[in-house]
């Protein structure tokens, strides 16, 4: 359904504590993002997108507010269940890649399915190779890391975040490591994504990059100061 809800946030809040200092990262959050949107958060350094991303994301818990994923609340969930949720309904890009380096393309594409039984065995293996191949690397499909280049290496990224078929993939600064070509074939492979029905955050500071997605949110100062949708691409 077009108009079903991934991701809402109600008055979501982050203080961290530091040195005796109380820092409100994210401050009264409310966002709703749907199906099939493609949505940049963007912002100077220290503005919060990135905090905001890692309650998106399940990877940190809010101070105050509440998070929905897919209408549930996520507040009174296990460390089990959170970890279980986040498997299944959320795939991460990250900028530094995250690549284990003594692992293949291919093992490193398949670790997430360690913790999913919705794919058989048998299926697993062809399943990270048609992958690899639909973002252009199916040459690289026994390459270690430190044999492929940046944009390779973010390639196998994107591909391991979408090994489960997640509702949802939350891109942290996907191009901040690459160069302007690298960063081209990496923004189309997110534009080709969300055209295929995927839903797509990517937080950025270049707003040459959020100039690329559907919607813009930007944020300072912890809050979210315009929420803007742009015309079709």
């Amino acid at each position: 359904m077009a108009d079903e809800i991934i991701v809402q946030t109600k008055n979501l809040a982050k203080t961290y504590e530091l040195e005796g200092i109380s820092v409100e990262a994210v401050k009264n959050i409310n966002l709703t993002i749907k199906k099939g949107e493609f949505v940049s958060i963007v912002g100077p350094s220290g503005c919060g997108k990135s905090t905001l991303m890692h309650l998106l994301g399940l990877l940190d818990k809010p101070s105050s507010g509440q998070l929905l994923i897919e209408q549930r609340p996520v507040e009174d969930l296990s460390e089990d269940e959170l970890a279980r949720l986040r498997n299944q309904k959320i795939g991460f890009v990250f900028q530094s890649f995250n690549l284990l380096d003594r692992t293949s393309s291919l093992e490193n594409v398949m670790l997430p399915l360690q913790y999913n039984n919705f794919f058989k065995s048998s299926d697993r293996v062809s399943r990270a190779q048609k992958i690899l191949t639909d973002v252009g690397l199916s040459d690289r499909i026994g390459s270690f890391p430190s044999q492929l280049s940046g944009g390779q290496q973010q390639k196998v990224a994107i591909a391991r975040a979408l090994i489960c078929d997640p509702a949802l993939v939350l891109a942290d600064e996907p191009t901040g490591n690459l160069d302007s070509k690298s960063g081209e074939q990496i923004m189309s492979i997110l534009e080709n994504l969300n055209k295929l029905g995927k839903t797509v955050i990517v937080v950025s500071h270049d707003i040459n990059i959020a100039q690329r997605t559907k919607r813009i949110v930007s944020m300072k100062d912890g809050e979210i100061v315009s929420d803007t949708k742009r015309g079709k691409k």
